[in-house]
C-alpha cells in the first residue's frame, strides 16, 4: 500500500505520494505554509486521482479532456511527465521524468492505485 510523506522544509511542507516499494510516485504541486494545507492537497490528491481522465498532449491534435485530469506531456529534456490537475484546474501533483511512454502511464495507473487509501506520515516536530 502506498504513503504520503509529508516533509518540514525551512519554507513550509512539501508531501510526496510513495508506492509500497517506498519509490517516489509524484509530488506535490507546491510548497505549502501549514500543515493543514498539505494535508488539504493530500485530500485533493485522494479524491481526484480514481476520477481523473487522462489527456496525452504529445499526440498532435489531443483532445482536451475535462478536470480532474492526468496531462502527458514531454519536458524540456524529451521525458515523458504526468501531472493530476483537480477539478479546478489546479496542479496537485507531478510525476518524475520517464523516458518511455510506458513508464509514464505506469506511473499513472500506480497514482490511482495507490492515492485514495494511502497512509499519510506527518513530520516529526
Amino acid at each position: 500500500m502506498g504513503k504520503f510523506a509529508i516533509k518540514k522544509t525551512n519554507t513550509g511542507y512539501t508531501i510526496s505520494l510513495m508506492a509500497g516499494n517506498g519509490q517516489v510516485i509524484g509530488i506535490g504541486g507546491e510548497v505549502f505554509s501549514s500543515l493543514a494545507s498539505a494535508k488539504n492537497s493530500i485530500e485533493s490528491i485522494k479524491k481526484n486521482a480514481p476520477a481523473a481522465n487522462i489527456e496525452d498532449q504529445t499526440v498532435e491534435g489531443y483532445e482536451a479532456v475535462t478536470h480532474p485530469k492526468f496531462e502527458i506531456y514531454k519536458d524540456k529534456a524529451g521525458e515523458f511527465r504526468f501531472r493530476l490537475k483537480a477539478r479546478n484546474g489546479e496542479s496537485i501533483l507531478a510525476s518524475e521524468g520517464y523516458t518511455a511512454m510506458a513508464g509514464c502511464k505506469n506511473g499513472i495507473e500506480s497514482v490511482i492505485k495507490n492515492a485514495p487509501d494511502a497512509d499519510v506520515v506527518e513530520p516529526e516536530e
